[in-house]
């Protein structure tokens, strides 16, 4: 497990309902000490797309929140009425210790915004274990994205080329699909801010 504590980042947005579930069902299973893997065995759905769920990468179906919330042993309802309160307000503090539970795909993907409150950009702090690597979004054509790294390295393959990272530096380029990836080349664990347009 990691930390992502050595940030503040915050992003205001409307006044709109902000459906943001997956931080809620994160923080429920961690509460009751419960580990992706259990739960998504309970759940009868994929470690994978569980991690998705609670970083706001991918949204449940109604069917599949209820199985996720009765693996955890809370009420969904409960669960929707906590989101229906939260302000479009998404704030990671320097301070926070939200521990991450690396994936087989060795890189964590938590989205400011569910799938339905991104409206004009999307955007994540995504922290890559060394030797993973993330792959472009699909089906987006003629984006603009911006990367700024915030702890380790990270090599930008873009276009045939290759654009090495270190902590601190940023990039804004235009999005190519199938020819774009982020990858950790280092020993040590690499954190990234990743802004993109719809």
């Amino acid at each position: 497990m990691i930390y992502l504590h050595h940030y503040t980042i915050l992003i205001l947005v409307g006044r709109d309902i902000n459906m943001n579930l997956g931080s809620i069902l994160r923080d429920k299973r961690k509460k009751k000490r419960l580990t992706l893997k259990v739960v998504a065995e309970k759940a009868d759905i994929s470690e994978g797309f569980l991690s998705q769920v609670e970083n706001n990468v991918n949204s449940p179906s109604v069917n599949t929140l209820v199985k996720i919330c009765n693996a955890i042993g809370i009420q969904a309802g409960n669960v929707l009425k906590r989101a229906e309160k939260q302000e479009r307000v998404v704030l990671i503090r320097k301070t926070d210790r939200g521990d991450v539970e690396f994936p087989s795909s060795g890189f964590v993907t938590r989205r400011f915004f569910s799938p339905e409150d991104r409206r004009i950009i999307d955007s994540s702090v995504i922290a890559i274990e060394p030797g993973a690597s993330i792959p472009a979004r699909k089906n987006m054509k003629n984006t603009q994205e911006v990367l700024c790294v915030l702890e380790g390295t990270v090599e930008l393959f873009h276009d045939g080329k290759i654009i090495k990272l270190d902590e601190g530096d940023s990039v804004h380029y235009w999005s190519i699909q199938q020819r774009e990836t982020i990858s950790n080349r280092s020993n040590g664990l690499s954190v990234v801010l990743w802004v993109g347009t719809l």
